[in-house]
């Protein structure tokens, strides 16, 4: 017996819950225009209410009075509960959190090189070019943003969803990290510009599509930031016990 033809609307919700899936619509994200994607989907209007209708019964967008429909921001709340909130605050997860870094960001390298496309790399190298300069940043906040955003660029080049969901999901916590550690390095002279060059090496590695140097590359950039972090911690604890002997 023949199945039955799948309902158009059905067809057109896998096409948006890919689109949320691969990172093209992102968590808070407002939804294009309804004519706009019904001529994206070359479909009727109707039928369209109907996919974004099924999404919105699945708690994946959310509508707004007057105000379009968004993907849903609670998507990331599994990795934002007060548990992982309070691990984030925590000082001495800093360097945990750069060796979990070490996994997610190595294999988001391999894969981009691997898998990447042309656009991919261009948006890749665009993230890279719109970094702030240390220098004109009034705290690390913004550097620390931006260098979310490159991160998230390069896991969607990885063409791998299940990594670019879990690097969207913790973004929150690693640009949390990034900017303690920012804070931190801007204590000794001279990183930032090695840390660009690092960045730049990453990037050209990706688009050279050498996947093993383009892990090694990121792997290298964050254990030059673990060395020069414990380095720093080494000094100022040297300094603390020094002060407390001449108070004694």
């Amino acid at each position: 017996m023949q199945q039955g033809r799948r309902k158009l609307s059905d067809v057109i919700t896998e096409q948006l819950e890919s689109l949320i899936l691969e990172g093209a619509l992102l968590a808070g994200q407002q939804l294009p225009p309804e004519r706009e994607l019904a001529m994206q989907f070359d479909v009727s209007r109707p039928s369209l209410r109907e996919a974004i209708g099924n999404l919105h019964a699945r708690g994946l967008v959310e509508r707004k009075q007057g105000g379009g429909t968004f993907v849903s921001r609670n998507l990331n709340a599994a990795m934002m509960d007060p548990l992982m909130a309070l691990i984030s605050r925590r000082p001495e997860t800093q360097f945990d959190l750069l060796e979990f870094r070490h996994a997610l960001e190595g294999m988001s390298a391999y894969y981009a090189a691997l898998r990447g496309q042309p656009e991919d790399y261009a948006a890749l190298n665009k993230a890279l070019e719109e970094l702030p300069n240390p220098g004109t940043c009034d705290s690390q906040r913004g550097l620390a943003e931006a260098l979310g955003h490159f991160y998230i660029i390069m896991a969607r080049a990885s063409h791998n969803m299940v990594l670019l969901h879990v690097m969207s999901t913790m973004q929150a916590m690693l640009v949390e990290n990034i900017e303690r550690n920012l804070e931190m390095l801007a204590q000794h002279d001279d990183v930032s510009g090695d840390l660009s060059r690092q960045r730049a090496e990453i990037v050209a590695a990706i688009a050279a599509r050498d996947p093993e140097a383009a892990r090694q590359a990121c792997n290298a950039h964050l254990a030059f930031i673990e060395k020069t972090l414990l380095a720093i911690n080494q000094r100022d604890s040297r300094v603390q016990r020094a002060l407390r002997r001449l108070e004694i």
